[in-house]
């Protein structure tokens, strides 16, 4: 046996009280709080930035093909454009496309019993895919399109649009269109079918869902023209890439960008969590560096005249100094696996009970939101143990100071 290691483990698992017992202690503590709050920021980042970013595509999917209009922003009408069928072919074959549907948009007035309020109708068809919106409905169902006419009456709004205008689901209500070219408004009684809910108030205080058929009929525009395509992919990964690609497959009135580029402002603002997080992780390293440190200095300076009796017997300065580093390396093994048993319990119990609560207007969702990446999760335990045994090496030299006469001496 290793007689470095022997030592180092009776001295670390020794029941006897003293002072260094507390040291221990709390160096311990301040690691395991450390691994625990870094394994917390880490899960609750990913889980927010997951969530919201999950909201965004799940409304406009990952890539948008339209006609080429530069700086144009994300909730406004786009400039018509017919259906082409070599876009269509390029976009079924491409591999990472799941699914790419129609849409076009136009803003209205939405009028219940003389009160009045300004929404962007987003105009679907047949292809769209509700799947992914089904979380965000609250009541009703979403429209229905029905061949056997020339357009759907049915529109789902949002629910504080709903609160403001006093809408339940099953109500009517009139939708006015004003054109560009005209100031007579052209009146349509619609069916209210449903009331979503996504908690991006961007969405949620403008855009109802209805006909595509009807925003073409209201804009005069010719059968087949419509908005544009949404893409969805079947990773969100390969946004960029895929734009890319079709960037340079498209035809020249057509162009592909991505969500990010069009609507940046939530994406740069969840970006900023990443600094966020990687202060904390400084932050909390540099805790528990101090602390492994402090703590092992203060075990040398105990253990002192140990020091000089091994030195007496013949032990040379490279076991001392494996002694102390081994010890310490226990201290911080378990202060590790305590922080990791901490910050994985925590993150499971918001997982499974929803206990933090967040302000929806502010941060988009109402329940704190966790996602567990275990890589990530064993890298912050890897990391945080090589930092904390480096960061221990040099102090451990401060053993080869130690003469054996005054070390036995020492009280």
């Amino acid at each position: 046996m290793n007689v470095a290691t022997f030592i180092a483990g009776r001295i670390a698992f020794n029941k006897q009280k003293s002072f260094s017992r507390f040291i221990i202690r709390l160096a311990t503590a301040a690691t395991a709080l450390s691994v625990a709050a870094m394994i917390v920021t880490v899960c609750f980042v990913n889980g927010f930035q997951k969530a919201v970013s999950e909201k965004v595509f799940s409304f406009w999917g990952h890539l948008r093909v339209q006609e080429y209009e530069p700086n144009k922003a994300l909730l406004a009408e786009e400039t018509p454009i017919l259906q082409n069928d070599t876009v269509r072919q390029i976009l079924k074959n491409k591999p990472e496309v799941a699914h790419f549907q129609t849409f076009a948009t136009k803003y209205a007035i939405l009028d219940k019993k003389k009160e009045i309020e300004g929404v962007l109708i987003k105009g679907v068809g047949s292809d769209y895919d509700f799947k992914n919106l089904s979380p965000f409905l609250k009541t009703g169902r979403w429209p229905r399109f029905d061949t056997s006419v020339s357009y759907s009456r049915d529109i789902a709004i949002s629910q504080p649009i709903a609160d403001e205008l006093k809408i339940k689901a099953g109500d009517s209500a009139t939708v006015y269109f004003i054109s560009g070219e005209s100031t007579n408004a052209v009146a349509r009684k619609m069916y209210v079918c449903g009331i979503y809910k996504t908690g991006i108030e961007e969405y949620d205080k403008l855009l109802a869902i209805a006909d595509i058929r009807m925003v073409q009929k209201v804009s005069g525009w010719d059968q087949g023209m419509i908005g544009g395509y949404e893409v969805i992919l079947k990773d969100y990964r390969q946004m960029f890439t895929v734009s890319d690609a079709l960037y340079d497959q498209l035809p020249d009135a057509w162009v592909s960008r991505t969500i990010r580029d069009i609507y940046p402002s939530i994406f740069d603002w969840l970006d900023i969590q990443d600094v966020n997080r990687n202060v904390v992780f400084v932050v909390m390293s540099i805790v528990a560096v101090i602390n492994l440190i402090t703590c092992l200095l203060i075990l040398v300076l105990e253990r002192t005249q140990m020091s000089g009796v091994l030195q007496s017997l013949g032990a040379s300065n490279s076991v001392l100094q494996r002694i102390f580093l081994y010890y310490s390396t226990i201290i911080a093994f378990r202060g590790i696996f305590y922080g990791f048993v901490v910050g994985v319990g925590l993150c499971l119990l918001q997982q499974y009970t929803g206990l933090l609560k967040l302000d929806e207007s502010s941060y988009y969702v109402s329940v704190a939101p966790v996602s567990m990446v275990w890589w990530q999760i064993i890298l912050i335990c890897v990391s945080t143990f090589i930092v904390c045994f480096l960061a221990l090496v040099l102090p451990a030299y401060f053993v080869k100071s130690v003469k054996p006469v005054k070390a036995i001496a020492f009280n």
